[in-house]
């Protein structure tokens, strides 16, 4: 097993070890070389951390965020990924790179988005859905098989088109940061652990990998034990 796991008995537990160790990390590549520059996955489940993060004390003027997904909407939308993340870290104001959703031609801003995407990320940050999709990168999608680009436009999921990096893109990263909570991620995570393939998420690279998740009493030898029956 090449995925490390820690357990929380809370979501707010979970949401304070995100964010304290986004902020080690932060902390340790601002004073190695002056910039952290990571990035970030949407959603609800994540929007606690973001609080918690603002909460620390870093040099917020070295920090660079980019997306790893966004949906398809107008600015201030409350369904924008963006919209949340900005008012979670708010009033803090590192620098962040936004997907270009506006933009008419989405496959063109998508483009133009990935080359902007670093060589390296210091770190990104995952989310996982309860049918075990990441980033928006979903099951069925032909998102999922893009080698190509570093950024694909998604068809319709839950109501909205997306923009989202490919797995390629989040390859390129030093650390992969898994959060995972919510109503009913629990069989996916568990597929998630035995590296299952049926699920997108099992798919994005395990080379240092992190999962934090309040869902307890996981066993990472006995669920890669069972997978393998």
């Amino acid at each position: 097993m090449d995925v490390a796991l820690r357990e929380f008995d809370s979501a707010e537990a979970l949401a304070a070890a995100g964010a304290a160790h986004i902020a080690e990390r932060a902390r340790a590549r601002i004073d190695e070389r002056g910039e952290f520059v990571l990035a970030l996955s949407g959603g609800q489940s994540p929007l606690l951390t973001w609080r918690h993060l603002a909460g620390h004390d870093l040099d917020w003027e070295h920090v660079t965020i980019f997306q790893v997904d966004e949906r398809v909407a107008p600015a201030g939308d409350s369904e924008r990924n963006l919209t949340g993340l900005v008012a979670g870290l708010a009033p803090r104001t590192p620098r962040i790179v936004a997907m270009p959703v506006e933009e008419s031609d989405l496959e063109g801003a998508a483009a133009r988005y990935g080359e902007l995407v670093p060589e390296r990320f210091d770190l990104v940050h995952l989310g996982l859905g309860p049918d075990g999709h990441t980033a928006s990168l979903v099951a069925g999608d032909a998102a999922l098989n893009e080698t190509d680009r570093l950024i694909a436009v998604t068809g319709e999921y839950q109501g909205r088109r997306r923009m989202t990096m490919t797995f390629a893109a989040l390859a390129r990263t030093d650390e992969t940061l898994w959060i995972v909570s919510g109503e009913g991620v629990r069989g996916a995570l568990k597929k998630l652990l035995a590296g299952d393939p049926s699920i997108p998420a099992s798919r994005v690279q395990r080379a240092n990998a992190l999962i934090l998740t309040d869902e307890t009493g996981l066993d990472v030898g006995a669920v890669a034990t069972e997978q393998s029956h």
